[in-house]
């Protein structure tokens, strides 16, 4: 059965220093936690067995609008290019039937199902689909909107500026309910990079929203994009409001010119987001997190025509970014843990997380003796708690 109610008391449960304790939850918060927390009266409690307690996982980055999950496979014979990648995705969503509304919501359940609570999506928005998936991620958000906090960021998959009219949509989906404005490879997509992060910032002002860019772009080309933005973020006062994801220029770059860059997207307070690729240079992890950035992980696509991998679970994922990182130690596992949790609400700005008093009451229980346990054997979840509800009890969603 399903708790319903809006109390319940959590007992026997394990957190990452091995400390046992109670968690009392009224009104979909945390209101007390520790050794000594006595259920009260008429309130529900849910013995966990001595597991781990962990907060609910963050999804940081993901694309659940263009997502083939639970469908017949999908052949892949795209050609190399980033742009064969686009244009053949764009094709094959306008010709197959695609369905954004089903395919997101069958998505986010999965992820749900595996202890995930927040999450930023990107959207496809452009010329050919004009708002279509957008209308269908912002169903699914509302279906959800009780267990899982969803971001909806704007993207300009195809471009920006080299397909006219993208730009009044992207301004339309921001109006429409987007919570961040996307962007994509200034250089070399658009082709300017002045006048395109000139229209994201103009757009981003205007509405007052974060902006969250793919900078795919290599070596120097990415370090010239990435100077021009750090500049516009220094000019317009956008400190701890943008994200880079995926940042690979910082995975080559000589030290000297890392460093420097590093420095300064500290000093700016701009997160990067890493899915950890194998076959992908990746901005340093433990470097970044020294220098104070906030870096945090995410799956990226996950069974689309872009790429067969990907599984909507977290903790999968942090081991993934444990194996690129090469994390062995217990302390180190537990870093990349923490980019798809307290990194990743950080990062993405999600408010009231973790486990602590006053927080949104969003929980994950897991048998494992530890946080780098359980990244490692990825349990199956015994307990998830989202806003305050039971919706996972041994693996199976119950709402």
């Amino acid at each position: 059965m399903t708790f319903m109610t809006s109390s319940l008391h959590l007992s026997n449960v394990c957190l990452a220093d091995g400390q046992r304790v109670s968690v009392a939850l009224a009104n979909g918060r945390i209101e007390a936690i520790g050794p000594h927390v006595a259920a009260q009266p008429g309130v529900p409690v849910v013995d966990g067995g001595a597991a781990l307690l962990l907060p609910g996982f963050v999804e940081g980055h993901t694309h659940i609008d263009k997502s083939n999950w639970g469908r017949p496979w999908y052949r892949n014979e795209v050609g190399p290019l980033l742009t064969d990648r686009i244009g053949n995705e764009r094709e094959w969503r306008k010709t197959s039937g695609h369905d954004a509304a089903a395919q997101s919501l069958a998505l986010a359940r999965a992820f749900v199902q595996a202890g995930t609570t927040r999450m930023r999506t990107h959207v496809d928005i452009d010329t050919d689909a004009r708002l279509r998936y957008l209308e269908g991620v912002l169903a699914t958000r509302q279906i959800l909107r009780d267990v899982l906090d969803m971001q909806i960021v704007a993207f300009p998959q195809s471009g920006m500026l080299i397909r006219p009219g993208t730009v009044e949509l992207l301004d339309s989906a921001l109006a429409a309910g987007a919570d961040v404005l996307g962007a994509l490879d200034p250089a070399l997509i658009d082709g300017d990079p002045v006048a395109s992060l000139n229209a994201t910032f103009e757009l981003a002002e205007r509405h007052r929203k974060p902006i969250d860019i793919h900078l795919h772009e290599p070596g120097e080309v990415g370090a010239f994009t990435l100077k021009l933005l750090l500049d516009r973020v220094q000019a317009l006062g956008m400190q701890g409001q943008v994200v880079v994801s995926h940042a690979f220029c910082l995975g080559a770059l000589p030290e000297r010119e890392r460093d420097g860059l590093i420095e300064r997207i500290a000093q700016l307070r701009v997160a990067l987001l890493t899915s950890a690729p194998p076959s992908r240079p990746v901005p340093p992890l433990k470097l970044c997190r020294d220098k104070g950035v906030t870096v945090f992980g995410g799956n990226d696509g996950i069974r689309d025509t872009w790429s067969p991998y990907g599984v909507p679970d977290m903790l999968e994922r942090a081991m993934l970014i444990g194996l690129r990182y090469d994390l062995r130690r217990d302390d180190d596992i537990a870093i990349a843990f923490d980019c798809v949790s307290d990194a990743a609400a950080r990062g993405c700005g999600f408010s009231d997380y973790g486990l602590r008093v006053g927080a949104r009451a969003d929980l994950v229980v897991v048998e494992a003796e530890s946080v780098a346990h359980a990244v490692v054997a990825r349990p199956k979840r015994k307990l998830v708690v989202a806003n305050g509800r039971i919706v996972v009890r041994d693996g199976e969603l119950t709402v």
